[in-house]
């Protein structure tokens, strides 16, 4: 089949976020060169990945932090500049200073096989047929919204953590947040200094650990979501693999009633709720602070979801899938997981390119005004 309107690349990356420029810079270090050897596609307005949409009150000092990327670190930022604008500005540089030239806004549509050894990404924006593709999309664009009895009926207002902006736009009401993740824990901490009444419901009873968040810490989660997604089965939610960091704020928390979870929900009220206990509370407000999933709808018709209800995966590449890597996702859905798997994705495809094992000769990209 014919793709005569297509741009031939040898390497489509999609998602211009932590992993996704990870992988632009290996790809260029190993000798592509960008808009003609791989493009990176944006779907973004602007440089910053899923940081760019977060909201105001959420500084590096609250979030878990972003790793470094290569050759270029950031640096210690104002900790009470929100994280938006540290982490746009800081991918925004990185894309000038190695000249990546970004695509943007362009959103990938669906991806296709086009013979044997080519992938066909078509975007809003035209299309691209690779030999290769990187998937660095996230998880943004797919908020998860669970299901109760009842919960059509509610007459308050329902938001996700991607729709919410300030604190103190929920001063004076009655507000429960369904979520047992770091998101939930800071949202009612916000929300209770804002002046809001916060009820917080989990599935589970929240785990709280003494455990430094360091990199032993890191690759130890990064071992059990790797046991997962290599058996096909759908990654953890985050919180289920690294636990709440017993922090003196949080610990505070929990003291002043605010960080005690009333367990999970059995369904929805006009007014409000009842718990899985019987008891009830009245609302006006439901913050679903309940994680996202894997952004993966235009890789449908590939068909990757096995058995499982997850893609199983060998490393960042998709098992049985050579010309295919997914970063960003499972493993290395973490900032520093990202960026490692960022490097493998590129190494991996150069690999596949050439034939062999054998490593491409590496040349430092060029860096402006260099």
């Amino acid at each position: 089949m014919a793709h005569s309107s297509a741009v031939e690349v040898d390497v489509a990356v999609i998602g211009a976020g932590q992993a996704g420029l990870s992988a632009a810079y290996h790809l260029q270090r190993r000798g592509l060169a960008p808009g003609t050897g791989f493009v990176v596609l944006d779907a973004n307005d602007g440089p910053g990945g899923a940081w760019r949409h977060r909201w105001d009150s959420l500084t590096l000092g609250s979030a878990h932090g972003i790793h470094d990327l290569p050759r270029f670190p950031l640096g210690t930022p104002d900790p009470r500049e929100p994280a938006s604008s540290v982490v746009s500005r800081y991918y925004g540089a990185y894309e000038q200073e190695f000249g990546l030239q970004v695509q943007r806004p362009v959103r990938a549509l669906t991806v296709t096989e086009a013979g044997t050894d080519r992938l066909l990404v078509a975007t809003d924006h035209g299309s691209w047929l690779a030999r290769a593709v990187i998937n660095a999309t996230g998880t943004w664009d797919k908020p998860h919204w669970p299901r109760y009895p009842g919960q059509e009926s509610f007459s308050g207002t329902q938001l996700h953590t991607r729709d919410f902006t300030n604190a103190g736009d929920f001063a004076g009401r009655r507000v429960l947040v369904v979520g047992g993740g770091t998101s939930a824990v800071q949202f009612l901490l916000q929300l209770h200094d804002a002046g809001a009444g916060t009820v917080w419901s989990t599935r589970r009873p929240p785990e709280f650990t003494r455990t430094p968040f360091d990199a032993e810490w890191g690759r130890d989660v990064e071992q059990q979501v790797s046991e997962r997604t290599r058996a096909g089965l759908p990654p953890l939610s985050v919180v289920a693999a690294t636990k709440l960091p017993l922090t003196t704020q949080y610990r505070q928390g929990i003291d002043d009633g605010v960080l005690v979870s009333r367990g999970p929900l059995a369904r929805f009220t006009r007014t409000g709720v009842v718990f899985a206990d019987g008891s009830t509370a009245e609302l006006d407000t439901v913050l679903w602070a309940t994680g996202f999933r894997a952004s993966l709808d235009h890789l449908a018709p590939l068909r990757l979801r096995g058995p499982g209800g997850g893609i199983r995966m060998d490393g960042p590449q998709v098992a049985g899938r050579p010309q295919l890597f997914l970063v960003g996702y499972g493993e290395s859905s973490s900032t520093l997981g990202a960026t490692r798997a960022g490097r493998a994705a590129a190494t991996a495809a150069l690999e596949l390119l050439t034939g062999s094992s054998a490593p491409t000769r590496p040349a430092e990209p060029s860096r402006s005004g260099s």
